[in-house]
């Protein structure tokens, strides 16, 4: 494949010419390895990016709904801190940390490290 095949009206001279990628033999390979190693570590942190916002939505998501459910228990005379926690377990995170100041509900929810906050209570005029 280092030499131009003869086609119609090529001569002789032309046809033992070297193409002048005859002395690179391989590297194609190697350049091949290098594009599909790059791919590869790109994709895993991009992978890694979204499990990242993944946990902070989920616990985000968790904190809004306990305390929601807190606020509403709370409202009726109930133990605001263990139904936030209910819920906070049951949208698969952890609490961290409830308060109920007067009427309102505070809630610290955790998933993979990612924290987030809400706070739930009545409509203030």
């Amino acid at each position: 494949m280092c030499h131009i095949r003869r086609w119609r009206g090529w001569s002789r001279a032309r046809e033992a010419r070297r193409l002048p990628w005859c002395g690179a033999r391989g590297s194609a390979t190697v350049l091949l390895l290098a594009v599909v190693g790059a791919v590869v570590v790109g994709m895993a942190g991009l992978t890694w990016a979204i499990g990242v916002f993944a946990a902070r939505a989920q616990a985000q998501s968790a904190a809004d709904l306990g305390a929601l459910a807190g606020a509403g228990v709370l409202q009726r005379g109930g133990d605001a801190c263990a139904a936030a926690g209910g819920v906070v377990a049951a949208n698969g995170a952890q609490l961290r940390e409830c308060s109920q100041v007067g009427a309102d509900v505070y809630v610290t929810a955790a998933v993979a490290g990612r924290t987030a906050d809400a706070r739930a209570g009545p409509v203030r005029k």
